[in-house]
């Protein structure tokens, strides 16, 4: 038979086996179907092995339509295939095959044991970068367990790092992260112009990273070779005090502008008492007690963490019932707009900055006007500047310098001093605060206040 076709293919199946033989040159194997009395159709290649044995290697079942078993088209295919190698001199190719077919399993299996080994190493990798923590993880974990113990919870530190730091570098592993990483947080800062508040951050993420250090998530710090001197600069301690005529001039000059009555007030308190003047705008009216002359600043509201008592004097008096009249009930001294918390500490700062510009450019419209109306003398004073004139002008008068010190709330530097001398100076610090609160109202004498 020349060329078995599909029609070929259709007959009706006898009791026997018909056998249907494509024509085929001498020495290359025949071409074969099978159609057994059930009316299955098998696919053979008939060929003569070494020892002159006529063998039938089967290919497969026929199907039509090429979904249950072979088309015909597609066992022929592998009838040439198999002539080919029979031409070629293979003349056991049943072994030939069952030696392919055991080479298949074993690349088969080799194949699905490597995509087992690059799956479980994709899992792997992709759990390691799960793992890792991230910036943003990093420092919530250490507001969690470290920050959170300061007085005002943290807030300020998340304030200032979600502003200028998370927003660069928050999403990225904190294994990831490089000196690179961190300058490029400090050159943002520098370019603002807020190098002092740039200091701060970077003293901040310092104190993250060391935490991470200690925590092993990291072997090194990487703000660790950053000099800081090198980027912002050194810092030059402040000695600025405010002569007499200074503080006269300042009294005459905040009559135009444009302070509230309750900041005046808050500036003179710096003054007469040597506080801090984030103490000062965190006071609460239950301690305050002006008639018997006596302020408490709680230890969670000191800077030292030290509960610090002042003795009012008659000038400080004056300037706690100043504000009382603007208080509206207040518990705070100086509550914020809302009523809700004390002022922010900065918020005396800031306008007194605001108002020692060298021009308007930087000023908003409603404050233009007294851009400069704080400027005095001696050059560009802050608040903290009037704790540091009050206390020399108590050592000035005669107060010893370790009553002054007391006065500020410093903590005793020598650590057998302040174990053992518990002597608490109340009546010396007494008569230094009423000394320095007449010495200044003496000086603000004939200055008229803010109404």
């Amino acid at each position: 038979m020349a060329t078995i076709t599909d029609r070929q293919l259709a007959i009706q199946p006898e009791q026997k086996d018909i056998w249907l033989i494509e024509s085929a040159p001498k020495g290359h194997g025949r071409f074969t179907v099978r159609i057994t009395p059930s009316g299955e159709k098998l696919f053979y290649f008939r060929y003569t092995d070494g020892q002159g044995v006529r063998v039938r290697l089967p290919i497969g079942a026929y199907d039509r339509d090429g979904v249950r078993g072979l088309t015909l088209k597609e066992a022929r295919r592998k009838a040439s295939e198999l002539s080919a190698l029979y031409q070629s001199g293979t003349t056991n190719l049943r072994e030939h095959l069952l030696l392919q077919e055991e080479a298949k399993e074993v690349r088969l299996r080799s194949e699905i044991e490597q995509a087992e080994k690059d799956r479980l190493a994709v899992q792997a990798d992709a759990e390691k970068i799960k793992a890792r923590m991230t910036v943003r993880q990093l420092f919530e974990r250490w507001m969690q367990l470290e920050i959170c113990h300061r007085k005002d919870g943290g807030v300020e530190v998340r304030r200032m790092l979600e502003k200028d730091v998370l927003p660069i570098i928050g999403n990225l592993a904190v294994e990831d992260i490089k000196k690179s990483h961190i300058t490029q947080v400090t050159d943002e800062l520098l370019a603002r112009g807020v190098k002092r508040m740039g200091k701060v951050i970077f003293a901040l993420m310092r104190q993250m990273f060391n935490f991470a250090v200690e925590r092993d998530v990291i072997p090194v710090n990487p703000t660790a070779t950053i000099n800081k001197a090198k980027v912002f600069g050194t810092d030059n301690e402040r000695d600025r005090i405010l002569s007499d005529d200074e503080l006269k001039d300042l009294a005459s000059k905040m009559q135009n502008a444009n302070l509230m009555v309750t900041t005046q007030a808050a500036l003179w308190i710096a003054l007469g008492t040597c506080c801090r003047i984030g103490e000062i705008l965190s006071a609460e009216w239950q301690h305050v007690g002006l008639e018997n002359k006596e302020w408490i600043i709680p230890a969670d509201k000191s800077k030292n963490g030290k509960a610090h008592t002042i003795y009012l004097s008659d000038f400080i008096v004056d300037q706690f019932r100043r504000i009382a009249v603007f208080n509206g009930g207040s518990q705070w001294c100086f509550p914020n707009r809302d009523n809700t918390a004390a002022v922010c500490p900065k918020s005396v700062t800031k306008q007194v900055t605001d108002r020692q510009k060298a021009d308007q450019s930087k000023m908003i419209s409603r404050r233009s006007q007294y851009f400069d109306a704080l400027q005095l003398s001696g050059g560009y004073w802050t608040p903290h500047d009037l704790r540091r004139t009050g206390a020399s002008l108590m050592v000035k008068l005669g107060v010893t310098p370790d009553v002054a010190d007391r006065c500020m709330n410093h903590l005793e530097q020598n650590k057998v001093k302040r174990t053992y001398l518990r002597y608490d100076y109340a009546k010396e610090m007494r008569e230094a605060w009423t000394t320095l609160g007449d010495y200044v109202a003496q000086i603000l004498a004939g200055v008229p206040e803010s109404e």
